[in-house]
């Protein structure tokens, strides 16, 4: 399953002025929520319980929060840069500004696990990462991300 398929356009985000993980957390899950048509509190439940198992905070400003929905139709990707980085929690300390956020249905384990691999392993990729946090025009930012997954930044 390539992030092509799970991450439109319109799933990818630039907020300049959030300041705090909750803030960040609350915006996400209402865009999530227009995307896929589930209720944002229930989005809201699934990455902060997911979140107070441990951080997802993954270091080098990256963070990948992400949680599991009864009934939703398919695993689905939103991207977040901020133009402020904000504490997260991550496992180096360093506040985050790079944010992808993944939901899956309850039964997706393995295409679930694949994808938050696959973003993982791109966001590792020193010249996708810079790329990322030099734009912030979201059209740009969904071509980055798709198209490294297509073999354009291959790591």
């Amino acid at each position: 399953m390539e992030l092509a398929n799970i991450l439109a356009e319109r799933a990818v985000l630039f907020y300049p002025d959030t300041t705090a993980k909750r803030q960040l957390f609350e915006d996400l899950a209402t865009r999530a929520a227009e995307l896929t048509g589930y209720p944002k509190a229930d989005i809201l439940a699934a990455i902060n319980g997911r979140e107070e198992l441990g951080s997802t905070g993954l270091g080098n400003g990256i963070a990948i929060p992400h949680g599991k929905l009864p009934g939703l139709k398919g695993v689905t990707a939103l991207f977040a840069r901020l133009d402020h980085p904000i504490e997260f929690d991550a496992v180096d300390d360093q506040p985050v500004d790079l944010v992808v956020l993944l939901l899956a249905p309850t039964g997706a384990g393995a295409d679930h696990l694949k994808v938050l691999s696959r973003v993982a392993r791109l966001l590792r990729t020193d010249n996708v990462v810079d790329e990322l946090r030099q734009t912030d025009d979201p059209a740009q930012m969904h071509a980055i991300l798709t198209q490294s997954l297509l073999g354009t930044y291959a790591a």
